[in-house]
């Protein structure tokens, strides 16, 4: 009986793992309409309105540590410096997608 019901528990395991939706990615084309109505205003053209030695520049991003994403989603979502924080209004998966869309026109040079 009891290996019966392990053997039903795996295979409804195996099911639920296999037919399960994978996680979204992050939408960088989201993330642009995002910027747009919320970052663009102080880093248009990946700049800096407030402080001009961070950009969103890919240079400027490596030399301060922000060139990855969790570096980015931790920067919108809690601010610091001279940026508010996002938190409060964004949802994580807005956040998500501005760090893809950021990150993506760093690599294309703004």
């Amino acid at each position: 009986m009891k290996s019966i019901l392990a053997t039903i528990v795996a295979f409804v395991s195996s099911a639920v793992f296999l037919f399960a939706s994978p996680a979204m990615a992050a939408d960088a084309a989201a993330g642009a309409q995002v910027f747009s109505a919320n970052c663009a205003a102080c880093h248009i053209g990946g700049g800096n309105a407030v402080n001009p030695a961070k950009t969103l520049k890919k240079d400027d991003l490596v030399a301060n540590a922000k060139d990855t994403p969790g570096a980015v989603i931790t920067q919108v979502t809690n601010g610091n410096g001279g940026m508010p924080a996002f938190g409060g209004r964004l949802t994580p998966e807005q956040i998500e997608n501005v760090a893809a869309y950021v990150l993506s026109q760093s690599d294309k040079g703004w």
